[in-house]
């Protein structure tokens, strides 16, 4: 399958503190006329890391944030290497087709160089962990979009979805924005939103 080029892959933390930038990495890519995709939405039998695979090579693009990397608090207390894996399997992609583009996003400069030493050469795109920061840079990022949105107007398609995304999870039954549902409705309706601003 070839990839769309209005695809991106999201390579995001799926913890409780990270949800307001999880809203603005899918509010700011639907802003740009993109479609955000993550692992959330594949709910198939596959095996994860074929469905990650799998979605990887239907993006053009993609999106690491690396943000988000700490020890988990149960014994043994580990790492968590999902998200620096998941990057290098995109960085492998990129080499092998020539044709998907990768972005690195940390909340604080020079981190990601000394914790990932081999991605030395790649500037990251630093958010400083705010939403106005992911949505800056992810305009930054992604340049030669089809859509150029202003700050304010990704902020705006931001706020909105982010006010609805409550009534939709008492709707879903759920009580976090990492579930496939909730994920579908909200890139859904930011791209809905995205649409509106461009009319």
């Amino acid at each position: 399958m070839a990839a769309d080029v209005h695809n991106v892959f999201l390579n995001l933390p799926y913890h409780k503190d990270y949800e307001r930038l999880f809203v603005a990495y899918i509010a700011g890519i639907a802003a740009l006329g993109l479609t955000p995709r993550t692992a959330l939405e594949v709910t198939s039998g596959a095996r994860r890391l074929d469905r990650i695979w799998g979605l990887l090579l239907e993006c053009r693009s993609s999106v690491h944030d690396l943000s988000y990397l700490r020890h988990d608090l149960p014994a043994p207390r580990t790492p968590r290497f999902n998200m620096p894996f998941e990057l290098g399997l995109a960085c492998g992609l990129a080499q092998q087709t020539k044709g998907h583009e990768w972005f690195v996003f940390e909340r604080q400069s020079y981190r990601v160089q000394k914790s990932l030493s081999d991605i030395n050469g790649t500037d990251p795109f630093i958010h400083h962990g705010t939403v106005k920061g992911v949505l800056a840079e992810l305009n930054n990022a992604f340049l030669n979009a089809r859509r150029q949105p202003s700050l304010a107007e990704s902020f705006w398609i931001y706020t909105a979805v982010r006010k609805e995304a409550p009534n939709l999870l008492r709707q879903a039954g759920s009580t976090t924005v990492f579930a496939p549902r909730v994920f579908k409705w909200l890139a859904f309706r930011a791209r809905e939103l995205a649409a509106r601003i461009q009319a």
